[in-house]
């Protein structure tokens, strides 16, 4: 392994365990450090839906085991974000749409490391099943189109409208990812999809990271320095795929 890949593999366990700790997956993290390394915004997708696949796996095998799952606030986003990720994982776009929309992506990332929600702890009720089906719907399909698992932007919404608190939006949000990322591989099919680099040292590393992450963000442990160092990441990548930076 070359030095340039073995950076590459450390920076994605460093990715993983980060955002496991908050009930995430990784993908934008691991497109942030692919678009920094050039590698191919074709390859970017199914690269970032494999590794977050093994990461909420774990993260939602944690949680579950914390006691964070919740059925009733999962299963309302989860019924039609499926089929819509199967949809957009379909979905192939050009690099002049898919660098805004990713970098766009990025970006949002980025502030949401930066200025987490805090929401409230009281008062919480699950969400109206009609409003929950709707955003399910939009989310599975932003998820399988960008190769995000979608988790970055339910975790956000489920505190802030008071459907939940910080750890059970974390419990919610890696089953979330984990099915909507499924649904995008299946979507894509991998059969017909390149697949760049070391991969299976990559799988590895992010296995290790999402081990150790689910596991201390499901005892909550806060992580806001390494927290901040990621968003920045998020938001040099976001530009370079905006802007054409570097």
């Amino acid at each position: 392994m070359s030095e340039h890949e073995l950076l590459l593999t450390l920076a994605f366990a460093l990715v993983a365990l980060l955002y496991s700790s908050v009930g995430h997956a990784g993908a934008s993290g691991y497109i942030a450090v692919m678009a920094l390394a050039e590698i191919a915004p074709a390859q970017m997708k199914p690269v970032a839906l494999v590794m977050n696949t093994v990461v909420a796996a774990i993260g939602t095998f944690n949680f579950w085991r914390g006691g964070w799952f919740r059925w009733r606030l999962f299963w309302p986003f989860a019924i039609t974000s499926i089929p819509l990720a199967l949809v957009g994982g379909a979905i192939t776009l050009p690099d002049i749409y898919y660098k805004p929309l990713v970098g766009a992506v990025l970006v949002y990332s980025g502030a949401r490391l930066l200025f987490p929600p805090r929401g409230r702890e009281t008062d919480l009720h699950p969400p109206a099943i009609p409003v929950a089906v709707g955003a399910g719907a939009g989310l599975g399909f932003l998820s399988g189109l960008t190769g995000v698992g979608g988790g970055i932007f339910l975790s956000p919404v489920v505190v802030l409208a008071g459907w939940g608190n910080v750890r059970e939006a974390s419990g919610v949000a890696a089953p979330f990812i984990l099915v909507n990322s499924i649904a995008g591989l299946i979507g894509r099919g991998l059969v017909n999809t390149s697949i760049p680099g070391p991969t299976l040292p990559w799988l590895v590393a992010v296995l290790i990271g999402g081990t150790i992450g689910s596991w201390l963000g499901s005892r909550r442990l806060p992580m806001p320095s390494i927290r901040r160092l990621l968003a920045i990441v998020l938001f040099l990548a976001g530009a370079k795929m905006l802007f054409g930076l570097g």
